[in-house]
């Protein structure tokens, strides 16, 4: 059989089959209103999902990009983050940063097409949202800034970059670094009609054992105010985000703002607000991103949790992590979305939950019973097309029958105080 047609036959066989024990698969479940974010993320950073590798022609990589759209649009998915700054550089004629490498594995060279806006309206053509999925501050998976471009910002501006962990990172704590890097960005929303601005979780960077964090000079200059570190580094992201969020209303009121951080706040042990978790990293603390606040005061249109961890896993269980979510954003005019770990689904270095194709199917039953959760984005499009253990193939057959409208944004409050 081809590739679609062996789809086909077993999405209809998912819809009866029983599991191995012999019960019979979870049934589905009372037509709802046909709303709700669907999505996957499209990742480009090392040429992880798309293009499957750097220096194919502008033909190959506009019929791979499409075939990410196609099966997007026939697992009945609405809407597609496509990474189109992996690592300050951009995925369309940009005037502010130089063209990816991963497109032709050369940082800067001209791919002779436009990615950004064949995708935007490619993905309209087929009934997807197109999210233009940013990192705000990596440079570079190296530490070597000889290894830029020499027209590179960050070449041009030294002073903007702090190695940490043998890689390169504009330095957030720097007033011209957020100006430039919401420049960079919003350079995109202003040339195409995306349909939102969408940030990943690096903010400050995850901890590197061993490792410091060179803003010393900046907190010099700008931390006075604060009384430590922390909060002058959470207190710069957060402007980070209202400033974006202004702005991106200013340039394309219709273009929704959207957050995909690090799926625990912080820990109940570490602070009796946080959620029943024993997790290494919690966002407050070490990407000094304060993402429950961000939710609670409405700054943003829509937040996506990564919760990438199996119903019972003892250091970070889904199953508590939804409650907890949703009660965040009970009353928030941010959208609650739940990013989902399609990516563990039958990968042999992860715990036996992943092992089964019906793991995620039951994440989405579970978040039903919490109205706050309006949908759910899956990490990444290559295994929503390879689909291993047909885990992917389970959810649309268990959730997806019907096509589902993404939902837009709400027009009746402005985003943030910063608008």
């Amino acid at each position: 059989m081809g590739r679609l047609s062996r789809r086909a036959f077993a999405l209809a066989a998912l819809s009866t089959m029983t599991s191995a024990s012999g019960a019979a698969a979870a049934p589905r479940h009372p037509r709802r209103a046909a709303t709700g974010m669907r999505g996957v993320w499209l990742a480009t950073v090392s040429n992880r999902d798309w293009p499957s590798k750097p220096g194919l022609t502008a033909a190959q990589q506009r019929a791979e990009l499409i075939a990410h759209l196609d099966r997007a649009a026939a697992d009945r998915l609405n809407a597609v983050m496509f990474q189109v700054r992996p690592t300050a550089d951009a995925l369309w004629p940009s005037p502010y940063e130089p063209w990816s490498q991963y497109l032709t594995g050369t940082q800067g060279k001209d791919p002779g097409w436009d990615p950004l806006g064949t995708a935007v309206a490619e993905a309209h053509r087929r009934g997807l949202q197109l999210h233009a999925w940013f990192n705000p501050y990596r440079i570079a998976g190296h530490g070597d800034p000889t290894r830029l471009v020499a027209s590179h910002p960050a070449r041009r501006h030294p002073d903007w970059v702090v190695t940490y962990g043998g890689k390169l990172y504009y330095n957030p704590g720097l007033p011209e670094v957020r100006a430039f890097v919401q420049d960079a960005i919003l350079d995109a929303a202003h040339r195409y009609p995306v349909d939102a601005v969408h940030f990943d979780d690096y903010f400050y960077p995850y901890p590197v054992a061993g490792q410091t964090f060179d803003d010393d000079a900046a907190y010099d200059a700008y931390g006075g105010a604060f009384p430590n570190r922390a909060d002058w580094r959470r207190d710069n992201i957060d402007k980070l985000v209202l400033e974006t969020a202004a702005r991106i209303k200013r340039i394309r009121p219709t273009a929704q703002f959207g957050i995909s951080p690090f799926g625990v706040w912080r820990n109940a042990v570490t602070d009796p607000l946080g959620s029943d978790t024993r997790a290494g990293v919690q966002s407050y603390d070490d990407n000094f991103a304060d993402t429950r606040k961000w939710v609670r005061e409405g700054w943003i249109d829509y937040l996506v949790p990564q919760l990438y961890w199996n119903i019972g896993f003892a250091a970070a269980d889904y199953a508590k992590l939804v409650p907890w979510w949703a009660k965040q954003a009970q009353g928030s005019r941010t959208k609650l979305y739940l990013g989902e770990a399609l990516y563990k689904a039958g990968d042999p270095a992860q715990p036996a939950a992943w092992q089964d194709p019906a793991e995620l199917s039951r994440h989405l039953t579970l978040a039903r019973d919490h109205k706050q959760v309006r949908g759910h984005v899956f990490f990444a499009a290559r295994e929503v097309s390879s689909d291993p253990i047909g885990a992917m193939a389970r959810v649309v057959a268990d959730h997806y029958q019907e096509p589902a409208v993404p939902p837009r944004r709400l027009t009746g409050r402005s985003a943030g105080t910063g608008a």
